[in-house]
């Protein structure tokens, strides 16, 4: 469970929303919606440990049994996904996803997980692809499996619909929710879509 109390963001003492209490159960989907400008994307950086210090934060991130709040963001063990892919350009398809495995893997174990997670987002063959070749849709998939390699506990999404065509996006929110509840991950959901929100199917928390 993914559990915030009391979180506040402020920057030049002035309050991006009220203060925010919620849980999400694992393989739940919660989505918090707002307006551009309202504080959604700079609560996803805090959660990650990412905020800029020129914000004021108060709160409590509680995920499972460990308090986040003083973590370096590598240990948090919380997975993001941007608008963007932010796709590695220099690396290959295989050598994205390699990136996110742990380096103690042997390298057999590695290209076995590398091609059976290419064949889990129905990409297998393309280990060697330049991402740069790839469709919208096909980078967001491996964007999506570079970030479930790595291991999670929770699953942060910052409007990683948004650039899909119509088409896409259904396609590729489904996959991503099943994905959350298939590995049981908490998994918040941040947007301004209303049919984001109804596809979640979750609990909706307005900022």
């Amino acid at each position: 469970m993914l559990k915030l109390e009391n979180i506040s963001l402020k920057i030049d003492g002035n309050s991006l929303f009220s203060k925010l209490n919620l849980e999400v159960k694992a393989g739940q989907v919660t989505t918090v919606m707002g307006p551009s400008g309202c504080g959604k994307s700079s609560l996803l950086a805090y959660l990650c440990g990412a905020l800029p210090s020129v914000f004021q934060t108060s709160g409590k991130i509680i995920l499972y049994d460990r308090t986040l709040d003083n973590l370096p963001s590598h240990e948090r063990k919380l997975g993001i996904l941007f608008q963007d892919d932010l796709l590695f350009p220099h690396l290959s398809v295989g050598e994205n996803l390699a990136f996110a495995l742990p380096a103690k893997l042997r390298r057999h174990e590695r290209h076995y997980k590398i091609e059976q997670a290419l064949e889990e987002i129905e990409l297998s063959g393309m280990h060697e692809r330049d991402p740069a070749s790839l469709s919208g849709g096909q980078r967001a998939r491996v964007a999506l499996m570079r970030t479930l390699l790595a291991q999670p506990e929770a699953l942060l999404l910052d409007e990683p619909f948004s650039k899909l065509d119509q088409e896409l996006r259904g396609r590729f929110r489904k996959l991503v929710f099943a994905h959350a509840v298939k590995n049981r991950l908490p998994t918040l959901l941040v947007t301004h879509d209303h049919a984001d929100a109804q596809a979640a199917g979750g609990d909706i928390i307005a900022l």
